[in-house]
């Protein structure tokens, strides 16, 4: 069981740092597709990078947390982490954005989160 939960959490964290990445590189054309209605321009874009750090050190910590203390300290590590999409899906639903885009990618990322942290504890 920890095998295949061990490859999704090493999956997830790398899948994040790329999320971070894109951020940091292209944030505008990347935020298109986080669910808001609108993004900001010009020198408020800026915020879009706060956004790429944050995913970009919490992929990496998702993979130095499982590097350095195992698939168990990881799970309550992502449990704790299933807060970021809920905060996300919460943020695109205050501020009127996709409802789609916020229960289907935020909160199934949540769910995805959740499950690998339980899958991880049980392991």
């Amino acid at each position: 069981m920890y095998t295949a939960t061990v490859i999704l959490a090493v999956v997830l964290g790398v899948a994040v740092v790329v999320m971070g990445a894109f951020f940091l590189i292209a944030p505008t054309a990347t935020a298109k597709g986080f669910g808001l209605p609108e993004w900001p321009d010009g020198v408020l874009a800026a915020w879009l990078n706060v956004k790429g750090i944050r995913d970009l050190a919490t992929g990496l910590a998702t993979l130095v947390m499982l590097a350095a203390s195992g698939p168990h300290a990881m799970g309550w590590f992502m449990l704790v982490a299933a807060v970021i999409p809920v905060g996300d899906a919460i943020i695109v639903l205050r501020w009127g954005g996709s409802k789609v885009l916020a229960w289907a990618m935020h909160g199934g990322t949540a769910a995805v989160v959740i499950a690998l942290a339980v899958a991880l504890l049980a392991g």
